[in-house]
């Protein structure tokens, strides 16, 4: 009789997984949650040193050189419009250099062209800021071509959508961070707006070179 009172016992609910209640060795283990790749975190750098500058100079330009809306958005539109149309070429280099080696560069060229405006506020020339708007829209073109491809190729194939939303909400971050540290560093120098000018592209050029040495030397998690 007991035996059959035994038998007559409910059978266990098992959950959808297999895994039956009360068996808590045998209960799936949930997934972890998504990293996001480490080479994603450059996206920080490109809005630290390159849109948070960039978006700062038109100011200097028009307040402390005293040139008029349109004569800036003209020399703005040097680094713009290299930017744009390099980023529409770039798929050349597609197979040809490595994306990690496209994105180092398109950061050293940013640093080379900050650097080759330094003075140009001081000496209150124009003129000065035209090597530097053109280098530093190549390098800005590199990165607008570069980051994307990066994003989607350095998650799996089943978030590639995940990769992408990711940068470009790394892209927005890193430039509202980016404007305030510019703004923050300009305006806190001694010296008047061109020295602090001049501090602000040493920082853009000094978070550049940085951005370009890690990019190169990340290796991701296999």
């Amino acid at each position: 009789m007991a035996a059959a009172r035994r038998d007559r016992r409910p059978p266990r609910r098992v959950r959808p997984g297999g895994a039956a209640h009360g068996d808590p060795d045998d209960r799936p283990v949930p997934a972890p949650p998504p990293r996001l790749p480490r080479v994603l975190r450059r996206r920080l750098f490109t809005g630290l040193s390159v849109i948070g500058l960039f978006s700062f100079l038109p100011a200097v330009l028009q307040r402390v050189l005293g040139m008029s809306a349109m004569d800036t958005a003209l020399l703005s539109l040097l680094w713009a419009g290299l930017a744009f149309a390099v980023a529409l070429q770039a798929r050349r280099l597609a197979g040809r250099i490595p994306t990690r080696v496209q994105l180092a560069l398109a950061f050293a060229l940013h640093a080379v062209g900050v650097i080759t405006m330094l003075g140009a506020v001081d000496a209150g020339s124009t003129a000065r800021f035209v090597p530097g708007m053109m280098i530093a829209g190549v390098g800005s073109g590199l990165l607008n071509a570069a980051l994307p491809l990066l994003a989607v190729e350095s998650v799996p194939a089943a978030r590639a959508a995940m990769g992408s939303g990711a940068q470009q909400t790394l892209r927005y971050i890193g430039s509202c961070a980016g404007v305030s540290l510019t703004i923050a560093v300009a305006t806190s120098s001694s010296g008047g707006p061109a020295r602090g000018t001049d501090v602000a592209m040493v920082v853009s050029a000094v978070l550049a070179l940085v951005a370009a040495v890690a990019v190169l030397a990340l290796r991701e998690r296999s």
